[in-house]
């Protein structure tokens, strides 16, 4: 395995990266079923969310959170463990701060422009913290080398709020591993990170969240032939990988995951843990759901196992100091929510995901802490 940021293209090959010439588009690649899923749908033991990371407390909401339309099922050929074989039954609670408060609270929408706005202007570029490598969310087009990708097309939308345009010479993308994405924001070499990445209590002590855009949950991939079946006795022994300085890492080196006596195999990015469930050398991932159904849209041998053991809304991610371009993000999202998201939601993850009752997903709604 190489460093972070520098795979070799045998391993974009191994994972099953798109194959030259085929732009992936909604209908038009084969792609295993996934789930759109929120805390309501964590109660019904849903699957997937259509919908990596260091240290980072929480303010007060005055909106509800979570998609007007939640689905509903499993991904087609997807194993649930038994509810009595689940480590963690029922549905998992979302995380409350110590103030008793959610931790996707963010300041309030603001169109203004202060002087993290302003610098951004008269830079006359945005400088986005992105994912290469996660299909369908941020992964490099095999036909012209663009990223593209859900959170590239939430991207695009704030810097044509800012900039008035969102083609080459208005963003400068730069791909981080998973577990550098805080600390190119602590060391200013970007703007705003957009990656996937989840808000938590912990990591908004050093890192300011716009509201959330996208709701996930911890869960298990593995090849249709393991014997690994969820977040219970069958993890005993097993190799199971997660990217360093993922919420992944966070979840299984608490005492409650590592109690299952699953062996830790870490790597610096989230996609190597398809490469080593491909070579053998894991039995299973760990991963938010959202990620997952990417990879297993890329590769038919593998699939979601169990059910999500977490909440987590995606936010993006900005530096704290930077309050006016936080407020700037939220009122694009407000935006963005009406009718850009479903538009992105179409173009990249429609075709992996089953809803309950037919009818379409919508984004988690804004909480407010000011």
């Amino acid at each position: 395995m190489t460093a972070a940021g520098h795979r070799p293209p045998e391993a974009d090959e191994r994972a099953g990266a798109p194959a030259p010439g085929a732009r992936p588009r909604t209908g038009t690649r084969r792609r295993r079923r996934a789930v759109l899923g929120t805390a309501a749908l964590a109660a019904a033991v849903a699957a997937v969310v259509p919908a990596p990371e260091a240290r980072h407390g929480g303010t007060g909401a005055h909106e509800a959170s979570g998609p007007a339309h939640a689905a509903s099922a499993r991904p087609a050929g997807a194993r649930a463990a038994a509810p009595a074989q689940d480590f963690r039954p029922g549905a998992p609670e979302p995380e409350k701060c110590a103030d008793g408060k959610s931790p996707d609270a963010s300041l309030r929408a603001d169109g203004g422009s202060g002087k993290t706005v302003r610098a951004i202007k008269k830079r006359g570029k945005l400088v986005v913290g992105v994912d290469q490598n996660s299909y369908l969310w941020g992964f490099r087009d095999p036909t012209d080398g663009s990223i593209q990708g859900f959170d590239v097309d939430l991207v695009k939308a704030i810097a044509r709020d800012i900039l008035g345009d969102d083609g080459p010479d208005k963003i400068t993308y730069k791909t981080i591993p998973t577990n550098k994405r805080f600390e190119a924001i602590e060391h200013r070499d970007v703007d705003m990170v957009v990656r996937a990445v989840t808000i938590t209590c912990e990591r908004k002590r050093d890192v300011a969240f716009s509201t959330a855009y996208f709701e996930a949950g911890q869960q298990l991939l593995a090849p249709e032939d393991s014997e690994v079946n969820g977040f219970d006795s069958s993890m005993n022994g097993r190799r199971i990988c997660y990217a360093s300085g993922s919420m992944a890492e966070t979840m299984m080196t608490s005492d409650r995951f590592r109690a299952l006596g699953a062996k830790p195999v870490v790597v610096p990015n989230q996609l190597d843990c398809l490469v080593r469930l491909q070579l053998g050398e894991a039995d299973a991932v760990v991963t938010d759901n959202a990620l997952a159904a990417g990879q297993a849209a890329q590769d038919p041998s593998v699939e979601l196992v169990g059910t999500p053991q977490t909440v987590e809304p995606y936010g993006v991610a900005m530096h704290p100091d930077a309050d006016d371009l936080v407020r700037r993000v939220n009122k694009v999202l407000e935006d963005y929510r009406k009718d850009g998201w479903r538009e992105s939601y179409k173009e990249w993850l429609a075709d992996n995901m089953d809803t309950k009752d037919g009818k379409e997903p919508a984004p988690p709604k804004a909480r407010y802490s000011d």
